[in-house]
């Protein structure tokens, strides 16, 4: 029996686009079964996978996994050929402190800035506690590709742990037209070009479901 990957709606679900990224990318096969955040019936359904109630949830035969970062450790550790944490010690100690900071912080952008896949690229001026979170961001990936960036485009080089945890930003500061160095503009758009990236963005803006509480426009729904 395969993976099985129990997420929220794709246009709107951060939480759920950092491991189903991370596995599409390592090339790791998975069934995947997408839930309306909103549905009547999600609460009981999730519940009935993981008592936090909360997508995302990987079910692995009798094993659950929930919450994105325990979801890319655990990943990170059945297929170690995917190197899902850079090699180099120092480079990993480093990726799994920027992607805790990611997990754990961040909470002014995340309300200010809502990840909307299908919004068109207009932008929001920033509130202090969100110009706050764009500026430590901004400086996180240009010390990353700087330090630890020469063997490619993401992080680390490679694509790995810490770049699907930072996705849902790149999905932000691209939707709202925020300003950043010219470093991580670089960054975001080596992440956008994947195709799993596009593969997502694709399903996401042929959904039906219509969260207004993430949609800053409200009540215009303005899709590309």
């Amino acid at each position: 029996m395969g993976l099985h990957l129990i997420i929220g709606n794709k246009n709107y679900s951060s939480w759920s686009f950092r491991p189903w990224l991370a596995m599409k990318v390592a090339g790791i096969a998975f069934e995947e079964t997408v839930i309306s955040l909103e549905a009547k019936d999600f609460k009981t359904r999730i519940i009935a996978m993981s008592g936090a109630g909360r997508v995302p949830v990987l079910i692995d035969g009798e094993i659950r996994v929930w919450e994105s970062l325990a979801i890319l450790e655990y990943v990170a550790e059945k297929f170690p050929a995917a190197a899902l944490w850079p090699l180099q010690a120092a480079a990993r100690a480093h990726a799994r402190a920027v992607a805790c900071e990611m997990h754990a912080g961040f909470l002014p952008l995340r309300r200010h800035l809502p990840m909307n896949v299908g919004r068109p690229v207009q932008a929001r001026a920033l509130d202090d506690g969100a110009a706050t979170d764009v500026a430590r961001i901004d400086a996180i990936w240009q010390e990353c590709r700087t330090r630890f960036g020469g063997g490619g485009p993401f992080l680390y080089g490679t694509f790995g742990a810490a770049d699907a945890m930072y996705a849902p930003v790149v999905w932000r500061l691209h939707t709202y037209a925020v300003a950043v160095s010219a470093t991580a503009r670089a960054y975001m758009d080596a992440m956008i070009a994947l195709p799993a990236w596009q593969e997502w963005r694709e399903a996401a803006r042929r959904e039906p479901w219509i969260l207004p509480h993430d949609e800053v426009d409200w009540p215009r729904v303005p899709r590309e």
